[in-house]
């Protein structure tokens, strides 16, 4: 049987949602608001002056309504929702506010955020994800704690054990939904919201909304305020996008070379599979030329966390990964991304992509395209509006292959074998 929607009753009909502000914004925090506690922590933090969507989001949270926000990575999202949530908890009590992250790498970036805006609050905030032990997190419940930050699976396990109560939430935050959506754990969402308070705040952040989120939202939220920032599929003006043409058996032949002549600082580098990971990341050992690392499923945790804090040092110029496992990651100072594969689902380009060129920073991306992936490529363009330049490398030895030299002919080609194949009678 389908759900009924849920429903919220308030004592009394709500007073509207303050109006979004339009520009020009304020140069400074101290006019968004905020907390005494929170600006101290914002000037340790380092931040100089709110972004858009900070300044945008603030005055919604902090009159307690609901929220739907979209933004491009690098915007200060966390941010935007950390300080003026803090603001609104006051002083320390007990578990008030609830993120939920679609991973742990996320989650942890989360939790590090705001303990340095917590710092002048007293505000107690746990981390709470799976591939670990449950002793230390459930220890850290049992203490008490005002902000939990967690990724759905272990959360409910410790909802099924009775070791934590979300019965005095006033805040909870979905983040990067859509992520949740492409994993799988949109249900076990809806498990966690149905045991909060119909009369809490909540606040939805998701860079796309196809019916199964819209669906969630309309759901999970009451009379929301929407802050889009920017256009949801167009990429960073900052990064430069290159196709490079190539025969499939040749992709990792052309990622070195494009390693070797490439000047960069630090490289993403996406694959489909588990096996291609580990293939290229081989591959650019034994050439020895760079640094590099690699993040899959297969790899442990501790692994994991060692790659990452690794490529964020600088101790790896490269690191290899695949999408599940790259999903979340917020590592700043990236310079280039390379798709070892064009991605099937457009929105993972721009998700891709959205590594580099941030902060307004330059950045480059780079694409092997094989002449069966034209439609993915073609795809893509469509999503983002724009036509990819295409390049090749001179003097390397490509094999011959229909796309290099006409990828019309190409596009034909393939597009007449999959009309023909397409005949037969359906199994």
């Amino acid at each position: 049987m389908p759900r009924e929607p849920r429903v919220r009753h308030d004592p009394e009909p709500p007073p509207p949602a303050p109006p979004v502000p339009e520009g020009p914004y304020p140069a400074n925090f101290e006019a968004l608001g905020l907390s005494p506690a929170i600006l101290a922590g914002i000037r340790d933090f380092g931040y100089e002056n709110p972004t858009e969507i900070q300044v945008k989001a603030a005055p919604i949270i902090l009159a307690g309504k609901d929220l739907i926000g979209a933004s491009q990575t690098g915007t200060g999202k966390t941010a935007a929702f950390g300080m003026p949530t803090i603001s609104r908890l006051g002083p320390p009590g007990k578990l008030r506010c609830l993120i939920l992250e679609p991973t742990r790498e996320l989650a942890a970036q989360v939790v590090e955020n705001f303990e340095r805006l917590n710092k002048y609050t007293g505000l107690r905030t746990l981390l709470v994800h799976g591939g670990v032990g449950y002793g230390k997190q459930r220890e850290g419940l049992h203490k008490g704690v005002d902000i939990v930050v967690a990724t759905p699976g272990r959360l409910l396990d410790f909802m099924g054990e009775g070791d934590i109560d979300l019965s005095g939430l006033e805040v909870l935050i979905l983040d990067e939904v859509d992520r949740m959506l492409d994993m799988g754990f949109l249900p076990d969402v809806r498990r966690i919201v149905e045991k909060t308070p119909s009369n809490r705040q909540t606040l939805f952040f998701s860079a796309t909304m196809p019916p199964q989120i819209k669906g969630l939202a309309d759901w999970a939220l009451k009379d929301p305020s929407t802050v889009e920032i920017g256009i949801r599929f167009s990429p960073a003006e900052t990064v430069s996008h290159y196709l490079y043409p190539v025969a499939s058996d040749q992709r990792e032949e052309l990622i070195l070379e494009l390693l070797r002549r490439t000047d960069f600082h630090s490289v993403m580098i996406f694959t489909r599979t588990k096996m291609d990971a580990d293939r290229l990341f081989g591959s650019i050992q034994r050439d020895g030329e760079h640094k590099a690392t690699v993040m899959h499923s297969d790899i442990g945790q501790k692994d994991r966390e060692k790659a990452l804090k690794g490529f964020r040092e600088g101790e790896y110029e490269i690191i290899v990964a695949t999408d599940v496992a790259a999903r979340g990651l917020d590592v700043s100072g990236v310079t280039h991304v390379i798709n070892y594969m064009v991605p099937e689902n457009p929105e993972d380009y721009v998700h891709r992509i959205g590594r580099t060129g941030r902060a307004k920073q330059e950045g480059d991306a780079f694409t092997l395209f094989a002449a069966d992936e034209i439609g993915n490529v073609a795809s893509i363009e469509r999503l983002i509006g724009q036509t990819i330049e295409r390049r090749k490398l001179d003097n390397f030895p490509y094999k011959y292959t229909t796309v290099l030299n006409n990828e019309d002919k190409a596009r034909a080609i393939m597009f007449g074998r999959k009309k023909k194949s397409g005949g037969g009678k359906r199994r």
